[in-house]
């Protein structure tokens, strides 16, 4: 038992920025509570923000606690809170509902003791219960781009250990807002959107995957019926974390909502030990009207880091799709050299490289270069593409092993099981190496360290190609999902120490694992392994609802897609690809002239206009035609916009396009652009000549004619400020 600890004044805090206000009160009897998390009303005298508290003092109903019901940033049911506590844990059973008491508020490192109005700025709220032995620190903190993100601290005090099963941080949403709009998926078709009504229970999301999952709810938005990408109040939530987790929203009879999540702990993984402390993911919320101002917010803070990616994205030819596991060296040689033809900048070597990897039955986990396939090292493969003036990447799965492996072999215990001997099923003919263990950890990071000083390697494809099943650590068999996640990001964090300028992509069998902890680390995500442009269009719109497009690898492959079997024209994959970080997935020796003269053109459109694409402001339409999507990217001087058709609607035309966006008081010249499919007699009147000029106010309410369009093809436009 400790001492009990002076209490804090009570406080109230108000943080703005970007148009967004949060207003925190805290008192020295209960956690944290958000009056306030929504537009910004302007600044909050200390009077002010007292009248708030009292405006928004909770109702007692009957047959309910005699005292309001506070619903706190960790919720508690202390307060009377009959929703999902935050903390679930015990002392042997003890220990179970904490009696806190708050004893230091301070804002920016600053001690706070009287109401206070404040621009961004991180509050941290420390709270403990000398009875329970335990201690708890709260960080609320608004970034400079308007979003919020929170995580708590639990602390043992107690010399007898104390298991979390959860500790959730979750924030209050109007109860204006019922419509629920998240993502599930699968291999190859991630960030497929999902609507619901917010009912009285919970929307509980979990993923159990070890990973981010392609299925993960990805955003959990919460937002007033009918809300789309330009209009409506939309509330979100993401959990910035890269193994298992939880996104939830939850509505009580009281008409009280919340909106949060955490990391999904398996059992014994939260165990804290005397002075040790459990720290939840922090939890990012992005408010805005309409979608693209969400999304906007994440893209702005991203944007803002210092290691964010500034110089210009390099076109990337990846050779997976072109030679699988064929690893001759001559055949690599000349397509590197047609890839600098195009105009190319980076070559990456995929699968297949190193160890017994003929196939994907054996060989993974052996990161030493394989004298079978490469007598002579990489030496001759790396130069030569020096020398054509491109950077050199290479895949590696560091996390993975196959049973018929040197390293596998050598050291069973390695692969992650739950005891007895027993390994998991296998997926992709693939274990899970355990680099939660130290001895597997520095396998492979000296291991690919050897490579990374001996070769010139410039990027890192970085794959993940299985789920975590019965993830276990030996010798005890516990699991070991929350020490492997861990020890990722240590594992990046030494290699990119290191090597500074290196350059890593987040590929996990496509996108399963994209979250905003792994991008911290990360320069790129790889979308998802198809790259049908079909599927695409939908997998760009959704996965930019968190990254902005340069964060995104978006490649343009054969006619027949690898994972669909589609077959499309060059015009289409082209034209969806370049909204992105764009590269080449194809065996360029079996184009045609043609084809290579259309694929250079895209390359060095692109080249031309990627300042724009990958560093404007993204917009998207709302569109009544199932399968129309009309998109774009906007700076102050050129916005670059999109048209597709997937499914072709009822009707013959497709009426008016309207281009958000753009400064409603400046005029614009609006032109086709790029390579083009349609005929002159096909196009709008307005897209046949030198284009048209109209206000951006006008473009944005009346708009242009759209083109006619087969399904499945996509028409680009360049709008230029005149003046």
């Amino acid at each position: 038992m400790t001492s009990t600890p002076e209490p804090a004044a009570p406080v109230r805090i108000g943080l703005h920025a970007d148009g967004v206000a949060l207003v925190l009160d805290v008192a020295s009897q209960r956690l944290p509570v958000v009056l306030h998390w929504g537009a910004d009303p302007g600044p909050l005298a200390s009077e002010a923000l007292d009248a708030l508290a009292l405006a928004q003092e909770p109702l007692v109903f009957g047959n309910a606690p005699d005292e309001p019901a506070h619903v706190a940033l960790l919720p508690e049911g202390r307060s009377g809170w009959q929703g999902r506590p935050g903390l679930t844990g015990s002392r042997r059973g003890a220990a179970w509902s904490p009696d806190w008491r708050t004893t230091a508020v301070t804002l920016d490192g600053d001690r706070v003791t009287a109401n206070t109005d404040h621009g961004p700025g991180l509050v941290r709220v420390t709270s403990e219960d000398p009875d329970a032995a335990l201690r708890l620190e709260i960080d609320m903190e608004m970034l400079p781009a308007g979003l919020v993100r929170a995580r708590a601290s639990l602390t043992n005090l107690d010399a007898e250990a104390y298991e979390v099963n959860e500790l959730l941080v979750a924030l209050p949403v109007p109860s204006r807002a019922r419509e629920i709009l998240d993502f599930a998926g699968r291999w190859s078709k991630e960030r497929a959107p999902q609507h619901a009504a917010l009912q009285v229970g919970t929307h509980w999301r979990e993923a159990r995957h070890g990973r981010t999952g392609a299925d993960s709810a990805y955003l959990l938005h919460v937002g007033t019926p009918g809300f789309g990408f330009a209009g409506g109040e939309i509330w979100s939530v993401h959990t910035a974390w890269s193994g298992n987790h939880i996104h939830y929203a939850e509505r009580l009879q009281s008409g009280e909502q919340v909106m949060g999540g955490g990391e999904l702990l398996l059992p014994g993984e939260g165990v804290l030990a005397e002075a040790e402390t459990y720290t939840s993911p922090w939890i990012y919320g992005s408010y805005g009207v309409g979608l693209d101002a969400v999304a906007a917010r994440f893209h702005r803070w991203l944007r803002s880091r210092p290691h964010h990616p500034a110089a210009p994205r390099p076109v990337t030819i990846n050779v997976w799709e072109a030679v699988y596991f064929d690893h001759d060296l001559d055949r690599l040689l000349d397509l590197a050299e047609r890839a600098a033809a195009l105009g190319v900048e980076r070559f990456v070597l995929d699968d297949g490289w190193f160890g017994a990897r003929r196939n994907d039955f054996a060989g993974l986990g052996d990161w030493v270069v394989s004298p079978d396939a490469w007598p002579n090292g990489l030496h001759p493969l790396i130069d030569r593409v020096k020398e054509l003036g491109m950077e050199f990447g290479l895949w590696f799965e560091p996390e993975m092993v196959n049973p018929d492996s040197d390293v596998a072999r050598a050291h069973p215990e390695w692969v992650m099981q739950p005891g007895g001997g027993r390994w998991p099923v296998e997926s992709r003919h693939q274990q899970v190496l355990n680099i939660g263990l130290p001895d597997a950890y520095r396998h492979v990071r000296d291991q690919m360290m050897a490579l990374l000083d001996e070769y010139a390697i410039d990027y890192i494809k970085w794959d993940h190609n299985r789920d975590l099943v019965e993830a276990g650590s030996m010798p005890s068999g516990a699991p070991g999902v929350h020490r492997q996640t861990q020890a990722f990001y240590r594992l990046v964090d030494e290699l990119k120490a290191a090597h500074p300028g290196l350059e890593i992509e987040a590929c996990a069998s496509g996108g399963g694992r994209i979250d905003l902890e792994v991008m911290s680390r990360c320069d790129r995500v790889w979308v998802s392994d198809c790259i049908d442009p079909l599927e695409r269009q939908q997998m760009h719109r959704w996965t930019a609802q968190l990254l902005p497009p340069e964060l995104m690898g978006s490649h343009i492959a054969s006619g027949r897609s690898h994972t669909t079997f589609r077959t499309h024209d060059l015009f289409f994959r082209g034209s969806v690809a370049v909204f992105g970080h764009l590269g080449i997935e194809w065996d360029l020796a079996q184009a045609s002239e043609e084809e290579l003269g259309l694929l250079g053109a895209y390359v060095a459109w692109f080249k031309e206009h990627r300042e724009v694409l990958l560093g404007g402001v993204m917009v998207r339409a709302d569109r009544p035609d199932e399968g129309v999507y009309s998109y774009g990217v906007v700076t102050p001087e050129k916005a670059i916009y999109s048209f597709g058709v997937n499914v072709h609607p009822d009707v013959n035309g497709l009426g008016e396009w309207v281009l958000p966006g753009l400064d409603p008081g400046t005029d614009y010249l609006v032109r086709r652009t790029g390579p083009q499919f349609l005929p002159d007699e096909r196009q709008p009147a307005w897209a046949r000549g030198d284009g048209v000029v109209l206000s951006g106010a006008v473009l944005g309410g009346a708009g242009i004619r759209a083109p006619w369009m087969p399904p499945e093809h996509s028409f680009l436009i360049e709008v230029t400020r005149v003046g």
